[in-house]
């Protein structure tokens, strides 16, 4: 077991940002990452804000830190062997469900003295490497290089493992991935940093004290919801409203308003007398013609009466409003001077930090961490990575025949300026255009946005040809007005490599122009579904839950072989259980011998793959019931394919899991089509087409190339 140590050099360096990017890194390598608080700071939180963003960003559990009460009293009466010994039994329940475990130190302050000596003795009584977090400026890098030596001279020089640096100034502004992003890694900024800072510190960044990231300051995760910032300056709300906005700037305007309208532009906190109704009337205007203001706030005297609030129309929109006794100038004061640090509540901007953290660090140096030191998985995490990365790799053309919905044009940016794949929207270039400019996208190049109608004629003739006399030209014309028809068509003809439909239409409408025009692969029967099931632990295959209602033995069987297939491509080895009501000839009935012969007929055909059944789902998936019911047997209890024996066990499992465990699920994905073509929910999230587009682009890799060139990838 691997403990590293996170210790920071001062408050406000991002210490809980620096762990979680730490875990999400790990995670993506298929590391089991645990984390462990094991002494609070907050003598007033009743739970701690470090231990409740880990467990939301990692879907995992982990236990509270000792409580700071605790922890002064007890080195008050001198008792911290009592104090480590208590860390120690923490750090060992964690250790029972993980590979490696990251663990925070005390931040350094001014009221609690003991910080620094004690991290060093937890570093010992955890036989932990120990990171160094700070922060720095490129420009300043002695400054940067004396504070980590202040930390550093605690330790033994073979506890530490490298230093990592938050909020770097002296860079521009960086993207948030979506995943992590290799892309994004400053290396030569790290290196020429690294340079300038053994010029006073010859130790720092050498082979035994790397440099393990440079991660840059970023205005966009560094702002507080204005929520945050209400009981901060002692303000009550007038009008809640979007009380989630983000605060980017804060602005006081104590002029003439005509003056200062400069100051009224999105993410602006405006800071006026509680008075100044033009002022407030102006923000309201601002508002409502599109700016997205984070609010305003009324200062000093009384606030405003209903009577001004209506005539302002404040109450009937969005528009957060506080009002706060303090004078403009101290409410500008505290705002200024407001704690960094994400609450415990913000999981949004915290799952945003995590990847952001974990795009900026060496892997090369995680690599190193964890070489010999754990047991390989895929989870969920590194399921997203390996997704994106591969697709990367297939550099496929993907077509959206759903061109201008919202969600879509997001997505397809996202993928065109990530490279997951070459994305073609089907739709007029100016609704593109009026779409991305109202919800703030910015279209990038390389985006190809084809209009249906310059194209449509020439699908025609050939669409015609493959319908081998079920439709004339008139018809052919008739069906093409519909962009998912007009998507198939270009796959069908080669022109892109897959298609991703389905925001807003059903899966009816995206499946059935493939079944007429793509048709089966010619080593296949049928077409049927897996979703990828991203537990918190590992990714589950499930199929078939979406398109075959009652498939007999061979049918059964081939899904079987399909679904083993789709899980090698995406990297996971298959342990396919064909799943029953019944664990081996425990039961009897026409559905058990039905599964009984798909698995022999999967089997024969495929003596390569484990498969096993009929499996009741915990015989499956529980290893001490798998013991119990199938003690012979190499899938009982270590399942990670499961075949149902039809689309009413399949689909009612599937949605039990997803909805009753809160579990993820990507897909449907299609399989046994001669090109790839998927469907996507209609309440899909952003995140969930950038997903799909990617998982299409492999399959279309997949299909190009033999399964275990691209399970290599």
């Amino acid at each position: 077991m691997k403990t590293i140590l996170l210790v920071p050099t001062a408050e406000g360096v991002g210490l809980t940002s620096a762990c979680l990017g730490l875990v999400y890194a790990l995670e993506c390598q298929g590391i089991k990452a645990g984390f462990l608080k094991a002494f609070s700071q907050d003598a007033t939180a009743q739970n701690d804000s470090s231990t409740a963003l880990y467990r939301h960003i990692s879907q995992s559990q982990t236990v509270e830190p000792i409580a700071y009460s605790t922890l002064t009293s007890r080195l008050a009466l001198g008792q911290t062997d009592e104090l480590l010994e208590d860390a120690v039994s923490l750090h060992r329940e964690i250790s029972k469900k993980h590979d490696i475990i990251i663990a925070e130190g005390l931040v350094p302050n001014g009221r609690d003295a003991f910080a620094a000596q004690l991290n060093a003795q937890l570093a010992q009584a955890l036989d932990a490497k120990v990171v160094i977090v700070s922060n720095a400026d490129l420009n300043h890098a002695k400054t940067a290089a004396e504070q980590v030596q202040s930390q550093l001279r605690h330790y033994a020089l073979e506890r530490a493992a490298g230093v990592l640096f938050m909020r770097t100034k002296g860079l521009s502004d960086a993207q948030i991935p979506v995943t992590l992003d290799a892309s994004l890694r400053l290396v030569n900024e790290t290196a020429q940093f690294t340079q300038a800072l053994q010029k006073s510190h010859a130790h720092l960044g050498g082979k035994n004290l790397p440099i393990i990231g440079l991660v840059p300051f970023s205005s966009t995760l560094s702002v507080p919801r204005l929520s945050d910032l209400a009981q901060h300056i002692q303000a009550t709300w007038l009008n809640s409203g979007e009380n989630q906005r983000r605060v980017l700037h804060s602005s006081l305007v104590a002029g003439n308003v005509g003056n200062e309208l400069n100051k009224f532009v999105a993410g602006e906190l405006i800071i006026t007398a509680a008075d100044r109704v033009d002022v407030l009337l102006a923000s309201q205007l601002s508002n409502q013609n599109g700016t997205a203001l984070a609010g305003i706030v009324l200062t000093e005297q009384q606030a405003p009466s209903n009577d001004v609030l209506n005539f302002c129309q404040s109450h009937k929109s969005g528009l957060p409003i506080l009002h706060t006794g303090l004078t403009a100038y101290d409410t500008l004061q505290k705002i200024q001077n407001f704690c960094n640090e994400i609450p415990q509540d913000d999981t949004t901007r915290a799952e945003q930090v995590t990847h952001f953290v974990g795009s900026h660090l060496d892997p090369e140096w995680i690599n190193q961490l964890v070489s010999n030191t754990h047991k390989p998985r895929l989870s969920p995490s590194a399921f997203r990575h390996e997704l994106v990365q591969k697709s990367i790799h297939a550099k496929k053309r993907i077509v959206l025949p759903e061109g201008d919905e919202p969600r879509t044009i997001e997505a397809a940016a996202i993928c065109q300026s990530r490279g997951i794949a070459q994305c073609v929207l089907l739709a007029k270039p100016e609704h593109v255009a009026e779409v991305a400019k109202a919800r703030g996208v910015e279209l990038p190049a390389g985006l190809e946005i084809i209009d249906p109608d310059s194209i449509r004629a020439d699908y025609v003739e050939p669409m015609v040809a493959l319908r081998k006399g079920k439709l004339d030209a008139i018809q052919a014309n008739e069906q093409l007005q519909d962009t998912v028809v007009l998507g198939t068509m270009m796959l069908a003809l080669d022109h892109v490599d897959g298609l991703v439909s389905g925001a807003v239409h059903t899966t009816a409408n995206t499946v059935r122009p493939a079944f007429q025009l793509i048709k089966t692969a010619p080593e296949y029967s049928l077409v049927s579904s897996v979703f990828f099931m991203l537990l918190p632990d590992e990714v589950y295959v499930y199929g078939d839950c979406a398109i075959n209602p009652a498939p007999n033995a061979e049918q059964l069987a081939e899904i079987a072989i399909q679904s083993a297939d789709s899980a090698k491509a995406f990297g996971i080895e298959p342990r396919i259980a064909m799943i029953s009501y019944s664990t081996g000839t425990s039961g009897t009935g026409a559905d058990v011998e039905k599964v009984a012969e798909a698995t022999r007929i999967a089997q024969e055909r495929r003596p390569d793959l484990l498969i096993d059944g009929p499996l009741q789902y915990d015989a499956a998936s529980v290893e001490s019931v798998g013991r119990s019911k199938a003690p012979n047997s190499d899938v009982a209890g270590r399942a990670n394919v499961f075949i149902f024996p039809d689309l009413n066990t399949g689909n009612t499992t599937y949605k039990a899991v997803q909805r009753s465990a809160n579990v993820v699920s990507v897909g449907p994905m299609l399989q046994g089509l001669n090109k790839p073509v998927n469907d996507l929910s209609r309440g899909a999230l952003v995140d969930d087409i950038v997903f799909t587009i990617a998982l299409t682009a492999i399959q279309a890799e997949q299909q190009a190339a033999p399964i275990e060139a691209v399970a290599a990838v």
